[in-house]
């Protein structure tokens, strides 16, 4: 196998291993688009917050373990979604812009509380799996890429047969669909969508708290994160599910071939450019949000 071939392997794998990570912001923000109509701006902020929480109370002599941590974080983040839902639904009900706006309000609370509480500096978070490595096929297969594709993939699977399999998926597709209809027939639309934006909550900290231990955690890094996140949501069309998944795996593996190959200091205008371009050809997404039969 020669040099560039196996370099090439070596770019895709690590893109997909990222690609999972961007989907999972993905479809946190679309969620929360399909039941609200509102691009959450603060969807990277609230992660951020629960890394931090997760630090304190590991790292900075809080006493607890870490699966212990991650679900106090994951306590916290999903009531202060709600709270950033219930602020914002009587705005959002009025015009979707508005709220969109309304969200990047909070978002700019969140960071500033981060910093109030956690201060600016840079820290490491890692994951609680053992470090080990193997080479599978001329690739080099680590413990934390294993982690990171174990739990995406069941995390994805677990939202898919609830979307599709459950009641409470059939009442998040329905208001999805029209929420003046959901509403006409009974629904409660305010009880699906703070549903939708507690569940987008935890895919947002699931997928911080997996990419924070390959980078490092400051009160930017999360937000930054979920800019690739939301060029994913824009390239698989900002109403599909599925399109979130496989728009995450190409932001994942052509930003990791192009600091590769070209350089890494103009991967944020190569996003831009690849959303553009996506736009251009794609204006409603690679897997835009189909008529009649469409669920996901």
């Amino acid at each position: 196998m020669s040099d560039l071939l196996q370099d090439l392997l070596s770019l895709v794998w690590t893109g997909i291993v990222t690609g999972c990570l961007y989907a999972m912001g993905a479809l946190g923000l679309v969620m929360i688009f399909k039941a609200t109509r509102v691009v959450n701006f603060a969807h990277g902020n609230l992660a951020a917050l629960a890394g931090f929480v997760v630090y304190g109370l590991t790292a900075m002599g809080g006493g607890l373990g870490w699966f212990a941590s991650v679900l106090v974080a994951l306590a916290i983040v999903i009531v202060l979604a709600l709270v950033s839902y219930g602020l914002i639904a009587r705005v959002s009900e009025a015009s979707d812009l508005r709220g969109t706006i309304a969200t990047l309000g909070i978002s700019l609370v969140l960071q500033g509380a981060v910093q109030v509480l956690f201060g600016a500096d840079i820290v490491n978070l890692d994951l609680p799996v053992p470090s080990w490595s193997a080479t599978v096929a001329g690739l080099r297969i680590t413990s934390y890429d294993v982690a990171v594709l174990a739990v995406s993939g069941s995390v994805i699977a677990v939202l898919f047969f609830v979307i599709e399999r459950t009641r409470v998926g059939i009442a998040f597709r329905a208001v999805s669909t029209s929420a003046f209809a959901s509403r006409v027939c009974g629904l409660n639309i305010h009880a699906v969508q703070g549903l939708a934006w507690g569940v987008a909550a935890g895919l947002g900290v699931t997928a911080a708290l997996l990419i924070i231990p390959s980078t490092f955690l400051s009160s930017t890094t999360v937000a930054s994160f979920m800019l690739q996140s939301f060029a994913a949501a824009v390239l698989g069309g900002f109403s599909s599910l599925p399109g979130s998944i496989v728009g995450g795996l190409i932001v994942g593996v052509t930003m990791n071939l192009f600091s590769y190959f070209v350089t890494s200091e103009l991967s944020a205008t190569f996003l831009l450019v690849l959303m553009l371009v996506a736009l251009n050809l794609f204006p409603g997404g690679i897997l835009p949000q189909r008529g009649g039969g469409s669920r996901a």
